[in-house]
């Protein structure tokens, strides 16, 4: 499908893009942004789908990628789920959202609950209300808060029970050497809330040691100015869920990873196969039980197949994209997961061991 602003540009410029994406051996190879002679291709890959945005002018990339972002996490919310197929059962809805989200090319609502209230989420009894009216989705008047000075917030908010729950997600990236020790780690970290309170609140949250974060970025609920004289985030934050904050520790900080492992990967020059043994066990947990532990592990190109035994979990091998995937689980400190075998090369097999 495809939306036009301002003026109708025409389809044969996304050739550039397809140009690309032939050549590419995967999504992930496409660059984020294709200069052509009249126009910028910036694109993002999510759910198996590319989003393509064209620009006839030089805009930040970052601003628009962030965008492609905020629109497939409104497909999300509105939807469950963002497919193909759930696009195109719900092209009037998604044709409506793209209206409001965008004004003359220029973004404009982008809170989902700003949008809940100009464009109902579709449901069953919505859908059956609306063929035998003859009505639409679309709200006749603009949300309350859409014209305050706290756009992300409608007014008149009321809970039986106020509620607010805050969720630390953080992605630990490091290279561990044979022994298990680190040789340099960074986090990059999210802050999900979900907000249940009557009114108009007003919130605060402060953290033990704030310097550790070397790049932040906030919800506009958040009040910048205090961040940067106290380092607290004051906020009057938005109805429902919503992202209040992302950050990353780099590795000149003192990163504590929740677990060790402990590898040995030995492939044969000579193609007849090699050896595979692992073994994952927590780290700095403050007595706290690691679960739901997945390892992947990218393998060579040469490897053709994995004859592994695992005393814990289970694990797959993809021929084709060279991944392991090793489903842990729970990590028992009394039984420490194991995960060894053969790696078979080229055309010859091995024994396990």
């Amino acid at each position: 499908m495809e939306k036009h602003w301002k003026s109708v540009i025409s389809r044969s410029v996304c050739d550039y893009f397809f140009d690309h994406q032939r050549k590419a051996s995967s999504p992930e190879d496409i660059p984020p942004v294709i200069a052509t002679p009249h126009h910028y291709l910036i694109s993002v890959y999510r759910s198996s789908m590319f989003f393509v945005a064209v620009c006839t002018t030089e805009v930040a990339p970052l601003f628009v990628v962030e965008f492609l972002h905020r629109v497939v996490d409104t497909f999300e919310d509105y939807f469950s789920e963002c497919t193909e197929s759930i696009i195109k059962e719900h092209y009037v809805v998604v044709y409506e959202l793209l209206d409001e989200m965008l004004d003359n090319g220029f973004p404009l609502a982008t809170e989902s609950n700003i949008l809940k209230e100009l464009i109902k989420p579709p449901n069953i009894l919505r859908t059956i209300a609306n063929t035998v009216t003859g009505k639409s989705n679309v709200s006749s008047t603009l949300p309350s808060g859409q014209l305050s000075n706290i756009p992300w917030r409608r007014t008149g908010v009321k809970y039986t029970n106020n509620e607010a729950y805050f969720d630390m997600i953080e992605e630990v990236d490091a290279i561990i050497d044979k022994s298990g020790s680190t040789v340099c780690a960074e986090i990059q970290g999210y802050i999900d809330c979900c907000i249940k309170l009557s009114g108009m609140p007003d919130l605060s949250l402060s953290f033990v040691n704030p310097r550790l974060f070397d790049d932040v970025s906030f919800h506009p609920c958040v009040r910048f100015k205090r961040w940067e004289s106290e380092r607290v985030l004051s906020f009057i934050p938005p109805d429902g869920n919503f992202r209040l904050m992302s950050y990353h520790i780099g590795s000149q900080s003192i990163v504590a990873i929740p677990v060790y492992v402990r590898h040995s990967l030995c492939l044969r020059e000579s193609g007849s196969g090699g050896r595979l043994d692992i073994t994952l066990g927590p780290k700095q947990t403050l007595g706290r039980t690691i679960e739901n532990v997945v390892l992947e592990i990218p393998m060579p190109k040469s490897v053709l197949n994995c004859g592994l035994v695992t005393n814990q979990g289970k694990y797959t091998f993809d021929p084709v994209s060279k991944l392991l995937v090793w489903e842990v689980g729970r990590i028992d400190v009394t039984k420490l997961p194991n995960i060894r075998g053969t790696v078979t090369n080229c055309h010859f097999s091995a024994l396990y061991f």
